[in-house]
C-alpha cells in the first residue's frame, strides 16, 4: 500500500471515529441505571421509575425522505400473501393505507406493484396468480382515493425468489407483492 493510499484511509478511519463519538452531554449507557431509558412525550428521558435521566436527548423529528423512515409504515414494502390467495391481509390494510395517504400526498410519483409467486404451480399459473396478488393491491389502493396513472402491476410469478430454500418458510417469504417507488 502506497503512503497516499495509507493516509487516506486513516483519514477515513479517523473520521468515522469522530462521527461516531458522543458530543453532548451523554447518554447512560445501556442497563446502567438498572433499565432502559423511556422517551416521553415531552422530549425528555425518564428511567423506568419515573426519574429524569441527566443528560436527556429530544427525540429527532425525521427530515429526510419519508420512504426511508425506518419507524414509518411506508418502510414497509412488501405484502404477503397466504397460499394459493391473492387476497389481503388484515395486517397489510394499514401499511396500505400509509402508503395511500403517501401517494395522494406526491400526486407525481409512480408505484410498481410487483406480484411474486412461490415456486410450486407452473409458471403459467404462478405469473397469473403473481398478477392477481398485484391487481388485488392496485384495487385497494383506488377504492381508497389513489388515481391509476399512479399505479402499474408487473408480474414476476416465481421468476424472482427472494428465499431459494423449499420449505414453507421459503415459500411463504417468495408469496408477495413488492411496493416499488
Amino acid at each position: 500500500m502506497n503512503l497516499k493510499k495509507l493516509c487516506l484511509s486513516l483519514l477515513a478511519a479517523l473520521t468515522l471515529f469522530v462521527a461516531g463519538c458522543e458530543t453532548g452531554g451523554g447518554e447512560k449507557e445501556a442497563g446502567a441505571s438498572g433499565g432502559a431509558e423511556v422517551i416521553d412525550g415531552t422530549g425528555g428521558a425518564t428511567n423506568p421509575d419515573g426519574a429524569e435521566t441527566s443528560g436527556a436527548r429530544k427525540q429527532a423529528e425525521w427530515t429526510g425522505n419519508p420512504l426511508d423512515n425506518p419507524d414509518s409504515l411506508l418502510s414497509k414494502r412488501v405484502i404477503y400473501f397466504d397460499f394459493d390467495q391473492s387476497d389481503i391481509l388484515p395486517e397489510y390494510v394499514d401499511i396500505l393505507r400509509a402508503h395511500v395517504a403517501y401517494l395522494l400526498d406526491h400526486p407525481d410519483v409512480r408505484l410498481t406493484l410487483e406480484g411474486h409467486a412461490d415456486e410450486r404451480g407452473s409458471r403459467e399459473y404462478n405469473i397469473g396468480l403473481g398478477e392477481r396478488r398485484g391487481n388485488a393491491v392496485r384495487e385497494f389502493m383506488l377504492a381508497e382515493g389513489v388515481p391509476p396513472n399512479q399505479l402499474s402491476v408487473v408480474s414476476y410469478g416465481e421468476e424472482r425468489p427472494v428465499a431459494l430454500g423449499h420449505d414453507e418458510e421459503s415459500w411463504s417469504l417468495n408469496r408477495r407483492v413488492e411496493l416499488v417507488y
